[in-house]
């Protein structure tokens, strides 16, 4: 079963995919208050996931949430150098060094969750 993740973006990242294929899967939330892009993932990468982050857990909707802030920044990052939302976004994403500069920034969150850079859309 496939699953989603949401990546919520804000002026400055809408600004960065302006132009790509990326932009015309920008959906609403909220009546347009948010702005997201949904990736589908595929179950053996949706399990690497949750193996990978323990406190990630798959939602009523089937989205994967409650990732590191530096997991979702990433995610995006890579959306931006690929200019897609496809499956080879996870495949860099998930690439042995990428993965551990994530984890590690992901292990100082323990320590002190910073707030989330999202600015209204409207």
């Amino acid at each position: 079963m496939p699953y989603k993740i949401a990546v919520i973006l804000d002026k400055s990242r809408i600004e960065r995919i302006r132009g790509t294929p990326v932009e015309n899967e920008v959906k609403d939330l909220y009546g347009g208050y948010l702005k997201v892009i949904e990736l589908t993932v595929p179950d053996e990468i949706a399990q690497r996931i949750l193996k990978e982050f323990p406190r990630a857990r798959i939602d009523a909707r089937g989205f994967i949430e409650e990732t590191p802030v530096v997991f979702k920044r990433e995610l995006f990052e890579v959306i931006v150098q690929l200019k897609s939302t496809g499956p080879e976004v996870f495949s860099e994403l998930l690439k042995p060094n990428r993965l551990s500069r994530i984890k590690e920034a992901a292990a100082k969150e323990d320590e002190y969750l910073p707030p989330p850079n999202v600015a209204y859309c409207g």
